[in-house]
């Protein structure tokens, strides 16, 4: 019998994929001290998750940065943009797993808060075709932790939540994958993630093939290929 494969994965971007949540902090710092402002560890770690327009909230609301929501958010994204086009900070064993699914023909999607310009760039740096889907902040209502990105991420790809893996390494994003109903793989990145119902943490991708996916301890049995 061949070996058993996820029916599909869907991927986080930030913290999971590419190390990119220190690319945030740079220029949430940047933005803030040029508005006279001091951006602390605490205030970068609040962010780390959430919906770009929900961390402009938080950035107006505890800092002297007085810019419109749209432009506020505009301008961190175009210095991470920047920023991940000089170099791309992959995390470990992501880009080889990523690699290994699309060889095994296991469809997959990008579901992410970073808005377009972000994903294109993170596009540009993978072979052609990596993601079968990509959902992006602009494309839902409800950021993260609210459910609808990976509703929108498996519709996409025809399938019911249950039937995919997420892999997230954020408490918000673990939240909207777990809510969704997808079974949740926890790699955390900058702050720990409390244990949850449904949700599996392991400390690395490394290593990590697709077939090991679908036999972790703790996951339900799921549909399969294979």
């Amino acid at each position: 019998m061949s070996a058993r494969l996820p029916a599909a994965v869907l991927w986080d971007l930030d913290g999971t994929l590419v190390d990119s949540e220190a690319y945030w902090v740079l220029e949430e710092r940047a933005l803030v001290e040029d508005f006279g402002g001091v951006w602390t560890e605490a205030d970068a770690f609040a962010l780390v998750g959430r919906a770009l327009t929900d961390s402009a909230a938080y950035i107006k609301d505890h800092s002297p940065v007085d810019l419109p929501i749209d432009e506020l958010v505009d301008r961190l994204v175009t210095g991470v943009v920047r920023r991940i086009r000089a170099e791309v900070p992959w995390r470990p064993g992501a880009r080889e797993l990523l690699t290994a699914l699309r060889e095994a023909g296991v469809p997959t999607a990008l579901v992410t808060m970073s808005y377009r310009p972000i994903t294109d760039a993170i596009g540009d740096a993978l072979p052609g075709g990596a993601f079968d889907l990509v959902v992006s902040g602009e494309d839902v209502t409800h950021g993260k932790p609210h459910p609808e990105p990976y509703l929108r991420g498996a519709a996409g790809l025809g399938l019911a939540p249950e039937e995919c893996i997420a892999i997230e390494d954020s408490e918000p994003g673990a939240r909207s994958a777990a809510a969704a109903g997808a079974q949740t793989i926890v790699v955390p990145s900058v702050k720990p993630v409390p244990r949850m119902p449904g949700v599996v943490q392991i400390p690395t991708l490394v290593g990590v093939s697709p077939t090991d996916l679908v036999g972790l301890p703790g996951f339900a049995a799921l549909p399969t290929r294979g």
